[in-house]
């Protein structure tokens, strides 16, 4: 059967646009980890009122259904790594940018799968509320509904991205349930028409059936409300230099007590080290074509020449100017033995950012100290919701290809970059943060992979790393030892109590079809899905075709 003639002839062309397996490869079949994917076609969903009949058809004919939203989900992937019968079709949701004011007085704002971080902000931005869009450091061109939904955070007071979501609407999969679009019971029996207290208590009514929609592939997601956090009325963010490698377990703990004691203006603190600061403020020094580690001497040398610190704590902080001035006072006062503590909102940090901005001659003492205002600037304007590239760069550490220019669009995928992420949980104590750095520095290298930490604190309880595995994507033993990389850091970590939060696509296949949360996970699925229409295998190991 001819299945792109079929979804021709029964799918309305006004609610949708199929591409053929020529352009759906060419458009979705990048990713930064593995070589190009073949596709067989996409569905391109011009309204969600076209969902039904696709999802129908899929059940009858017999293929796959991979939604997408900007389709960035780089270093993770969204493309199934399974053997399958069926074709694979890509349901593109990125034209269904639709942004509906719930309530601009509440801060309560509905979101169709393809609004992005910037096209949130400009909306924010052109129609006067004074609130703050939930970014990442993926940048402005990534949904923020996608993001929500693999149960991302950010630094700004909404850390926690699903957290912030009150209701949302999606379509189920089963043949039966397919025609009509699931919504809560609180909206199923509100019958004032407006939907709004849905939209305003997020745990609803019997069963909390929302959160299985997340890290899943049980529906298609067609919008969600989320709760902003407001602009502040005073703000500041915190940078603590620290030089002295063995006040490291020292600042873990100034971090841990600090989120405890002034959790309700604090955002999430992020801790980086060396590494991960040379690779956010340098070129590599040993060029982007070469699957060759930083020597100690190289980095002593960046350090020294950039002046950047063995660990680097950034926070922020909202509220009232007395407030904020009492919560600086007071972390000032913790980290004196720690390091040096600047803060954003100071003269000598003000003066410094304006005169960056007159022209200079160019010299590399006086470009260095440019590059790292700029980027000061640029972290500044994540912790206040305004999106941006700043993070983006790092991808591009090892692509001979393309030089990243932060004043173009960046994609890691279309740029053809090597990435993969190590996200996993880690115990909110010293002596274990110090040795998961003990851990990853001797196990990356032996991979050719520039160990790059950064530790990200949500709460005083709560803290995951993210680890970035930089390569040539063209190279393919570096390929290959960038994915034995992330195997042996999941497989040793776990025995640590390291536990992945996320995992990319290849992952996924790697969990354990026995334990009992994924028999349960499975039998959702074959209830929900029994045609197996949905993403094949994203989170359930043992999804079959």
């Amino acid at each position: 059967m001819d299945i792109v003639n079929t979804l021709k002839k029964n799918l309305d062309s006004d609610l949708v646009t199929i591409l053929c397996e020529k352009q759906a490869s060419g458009q979705y079949g990048k990713t930064t980890f593995a070589t190009p994917e073949s596709l067989y076609a996409a569905i391109v969903v011009k309204a969600p009122n076209a969902l039904p009949d696709i999802l129908k058809l899929a059940n009858e004919i017999g293929f796959h259904l991979v939604p997408l939203s900007s389709g960035n989900n780089w270093g993770y992937g969204s493309i199934p790594k399974q053997k399958l019968t069926k074709p694979l079709i890509i349901l593109d949701l990125g034209q269904l940018k639709k942004i509906t004011p719930t309530s601009k007085e509440l801060g309560l704002i509905t979101l169709q799968p393809g609004v992005t971080q910037q096209e949130l902000y400009d909306y924010l931005k052109q129609n006067n509320w004074d609130y703050m869009v939930p970014v990442t450091g993926a940048g402005p061109s990534c949904s923020i509904l996608s993001n929500a939904l693999e149960r991302g955070y950010g630094i700004t007071p909404r850390t926690d991205h699903f957290m912030a979501v009150n209701a949302l609407k999606a379509y189920l999969p089963h043949p039966e349930l397919c025609h009509t679009q699931y919504n809560s019971a609180v909206s199923e029996l509100d019958q004032s028409k407006d939907d709004f207290i849905d939209k305003t208590y997020k745990w609803g009514l019997g069963p909390y059936l929302d959160g299985l929609f997340t890290q899943s592939n049980l529906a298609v997601v067609t919008e969600v409300t989320i709760r902003l956090a407001p602009k502040p009325v005073y703000f500041s963010s915190f940078y603590l230099q620290i030089f002295n490698n063995d006040n490291f377990q020292d600042s873990v703990l100034l971090i841990r007590e600090f989120l405890k004691d002034f959790e309700t203006i604090t955002g999430s603190i992020n801790l980086m080290d060396r590494n991960r600061l040379i690779s956010m403020t340098a070129q590599n020094p040993n060029g982007t074509d070469k699957h060759t580690n930083m020597t100690q001497e190289q980095v002593i040398q960046l350090a020294n020449n950039k002046r950047l610190p063995e660990w680097m704590i950034v926070g922020s902080l909202y509220g009232t100017k007395t407030i904020v001035n009492s919560a600086k006072k007071e972390f000032k006062k913790r980290a004196k033995k720690i390091g040096k503590v600047y803060f954003s909102d100071s003269l000598l940090l003000k003066l410094a950012t304006t005169l960056a901005k007159v022209p200079l001659p160019s010299l590399s003492a006086i470009d260095n100290i440019k590059s790292q205002l700029l980027s000061l600037q640029q972290g500044q304007e994540i912790m206040l919701g305004k999106p941006n590239q700043v993070a983006l760069p790092l991808a591009y550490w090892r692509n001979p290809r393309v030089e990243p220019n932060k004043n173009n669009a960046l994609s890691p995928a279309q740029d053809e970059c090597g990435l993969l992420w190590y996200a996993p949980l880690i115990p909110m104590l010293p002596e274990k943060l110090a040795e998961f750095v003990k851990f990853v520095k001797l196990t990356t290298p032996k991979y050719g992979i520039e160990p790059l930490i950064t530790f990200t604190n949500l709460k005083h309880d709560c803290i995951d790393s993210t680890v970035p595995i930089v390569f040539d994507l063209h190279n393919s033993e570096a390929k290959k030892s960038a994915h034995n990389c992330l195997d042996e850091l999941i497989s040793e970590g776990k025995k640590r109590g390291f536990v992945p939060y996320r995992m990319d696509v290849v992952q996924q296949q790697k969990l354990d079809p026995n334990q009992l949360f994924w028999k349960t996970v499975n039998l959702l699925k074959e209830t929900i899905d029994p045609n197996n229409v949905i993403s094949p295998g994203r989170y359930a190991p043992s999804a079959n075709d």
